[in-house]
């Protein structure tokens, strides 16, 4: 049996805003915008559509990458064979894009990061692929495993570029996804994405994300273009300490300049939106206790609860006085608890609707009683449950 109890919140002070409909991103066929710091979204139209990612599919070939350098096996320094199937699938064969990779040549792999991320390089993309897992298709398997792993439940990788293929999908909502867990997992990686110009080659090669141009506070993500796709676009920017991620796709244009145009425009607009008439604040920390409801057959009587990390709510400017905190515990906690246990739940609620939660832990040990205590506990929520 559980309870629900009242749990304090911070006071803050200000005056509610009316808060416009999100802009619409002229000719996408889904768009969204998110907040970083939890996930929320504050606005979105076809948020789990299945669309073609294009060369936005650059973003998990990164975070694969970057995963497996964190794990030891493969390094920066690596140098890499363009192999032909590199060659040929990355420009050498197709009309796709590329960063210009002699055949046959090594390049050391932070290199090829740099050319697939900047230049969106699909060369660059293949020779990593063969580089980590021995071939595309082995390198794929990687991809969607950690799709899985991120939260992309509606997203399917065939290739480590983003090049057609009717097996190949992902939606609004899951690439904000994969864009946030890019920017929290791997920070170093994600740097690469603001970086506005590189010469490799002797080849002088140009960020193809516009807004990096137009607005200063936006730090990536990743452009996308094929027939099919449209012009996509998933972007992210910070201002003060607040982060946001859009993205736009399925604009389509016989004009490459207004392509452009429109899902830079229509990101820039959702991110101006989204700051202006959204805040985040952080409600908790895992040092403070939200509550220490009875703690039963322990050597303490209490038990101190908090968060686990610190929670963050993103909520319209002036609305946290609306807030309202619950936790549900059970009616009897029972000793021995490990430090970190979950114990119960704090949920944020706002006009009467949950709009966030997130578990209540022990913030410390709670060992048993002795074995009297443990025994008249006993009886006690024996005769408290007649």
């Amino acid at each position: 049996m559980a309870q629900s109890v009242p749990a304090p919140l911070p006071s803050a002070a200000g005056t509610p805003v009316q808060i416009p409909a999100a802009p619409v991103p002229t000719g996408a066929s889904a768009w969204l915008v998110m907040d970083y710091a939890n996930g929320q979204v504050l606005a979105s139209q076809n948020a789990d559509l299945r669309v073609e990612p294009a060369s936005i599919t650059k973003v998990m070939t990164s975070y694969v990458v970057a995963a497996e350098i964190k794990a030891g096996k493969i390094k920066p320094s690596d140098q890499v064979l363009i192999s032909e199937n590199a060659w040929r699938g990355g420009g050498g064969g197709t009309d796709g894009s590329t960063s210009f990779l002699p055949l046959g040549s090594t390049v050391a792999l932070e290199d090829l990061e740099r050319g697939m991320v900047i230049q969106s390089g699909n060369d660059a993309a293949i020779a990593l692929a063969e580089h980590v897992a021995g071939s595309e298709q082995a390198f794929v398997e990687l991809m969607n495993s950690y799709a899985k792993k991120i939260g992309m439940a509606n997203s399917h990788f065939m290739n480590p570029h983003g090049l057609p293929d009717p097996n190949h999908y992902s939606t609004a909502r899951d690439l904000a996804l994969l864009g946030r867990a890019m920017v929290r997992d791997f920070p170093e990686a994600y740097a690469y994405n603001k970086i506005k110009e590189y010469t490799v080659n002797g080849i002088r090669q140009h960020n193809r994300n516009g807004l990096l141009w137009k607005d200063a506070s936006v730090d990536g993500i990743k452009t996308g273009h094929t027939s099919a796709a449209g012009y996509c676009l998933l972007a992210s920017a910070k201002r003060g300490e607040q982060r946001l991620i859009s993205v736009v796709l399925g604009i389509q244009s016989d004009s490459q300049k207004q392509g452009f145009d429109l899902r830079e425009n229509g990101n820039l607009a959702l991110l101006n939106w989204g700051f202006r008439f959204f805040e985040t604040r952080t409600l908790y920390t895992p040092d403070k206790t939200i509550a220490a409801p009875r703690l039963w057959k322990g050597a303490d009587d209490t038990v101190a609860l908090s968060v686990a990390a610190p929670f963050e709510i993103t909520v319209p400017r002036g609305k946290f006085d609306a807030l309202k905190a619950n936790i549900d515990v059970p009616k009897y906690i029972v000793a021995p608890l490990k430090a970190g246990q979950p114990v119960g739940t704090l949920k944020i609620s706002m006009d009467g609707k949950v709009v966030a939660q997130a578990p209540l832990v022990a913030k410390a040990a709670a060992e048993e009683a002795g074995f009297f205590g443990r025994l008249w506990d006993g009886f006690l929520m024996w005769w408290d449950k007649l």
